[in-house]
């Protein structure tokens, strides 16, 4: 099952679970009614008010970070294609006979870079092309030390090359974080609890009412499960239908300019 499918199964759980919890508080507020004929128990608003409170907060917590999260990953593309595209320029530093060897070893780099993050569902695949960029930034590393080491370099020219180098690599530990950065377990764990209690005490207090308020039942639990929808999606940019696919085409067309 893919990632969007596995989602909306998600989310439609979370829908038919506010459902039935609404319909539980809902029939709580019958039985109480017929316990009690002067109506539903008085001074509870503190209580709903203090669910409901609590429920926008972590909704805008959750959705906030979930988009600020989305625009960071999206971000570091432009930061990494900048890197690369430094260290690439700097290589005219180093001998002439060194670059030819260095600039293919640049053009393999970015492919497999490009390649890791091109179809995050297969796994083996990813891994492997993270393994080779991983392998080829030691040899890079390995030879530009090796260059600078000539007598030729200047120290200057040496520790540019070097430092342009280590941003490069630098900068793929800062996306390899990026993408595993998500909100607690538990943050989401309390939101659906919210939800469910929020909509039992939603179902207790239209039970007042002599018929089933449908619209309103399912006006709540729609637009609830529709945020939890998003929000998981875009915590996932690489497999959803809110990607980030768009901003690899700063490092796709870096790759065309390395001639």
């Amino acid at each position: 099952m893919d990632f969007t499918n596995s989602v909306l199964l998600i989310a439609l759980g979370l829908f038919i679970g506010m459902l039935l919890s609404a319909e539980i508080g809902r029939r709580f507020g019958l039985a109480t009614l017929r316990r009690n004929p002067e109506g539903l128990a008085k001074g509870i608003g503190a209580v709903e008010g203090a669910v409901y409170g609590l429920l926008g907060l972590i909704i805008a917590f959750t959705f906030s970070g979930a988009v600020s999260r989305f625009e960071h990953r999206r971000h570091l593309l432009t930061e990494e294609a900048n890197a690369i595209g430094t260290a690439w320029l700097r290589l005219d530093l180093l001998p002439k006979d060194v670059q030819p060897g260095m600039k293919e070893l640049f053009r393999r780099y970015l492919d497999d870079r490009i390649a890791a993050y091109r179809n995050v569902e297969d796994v083996a695949g990813t891994k492997a092309a993270m393994d080779r960029s991983i392998a080829l930034q030691g040899e890079i590393w390995a030879r530009s030390i090796a260059a600078v080491d000539r007598p030729e370099v200047a120290k200057q020219a040496g520790m540019v090359v070097l430092t342009s180098q280590n941003a490069m690599i630098d900068i793929t530990t800062t996306r390899t974080t990026a993408t595993r950065n998500h909100p607690p377990v538990v943050i989401l764990v309390l939101f659906f609890i919210l939800c469910f209690v929020g909509s039992m005490l939603a179902g207790y207090n239209m039970s007042a009412n002599k018929t089933r308020q449908w619209f309103h039942t399912l006006a709540y639990t729609t637009i609830l499960s529709l945020t939890v929808f998003v929000i998981l999606d875009l915590e996932f940019p690489r497999r959803g239908l809110v990607r980030v696919d768009n901003a690899d085409k700063v490092l796709v067309d870096l790759r065309q300019s390395m001639k």
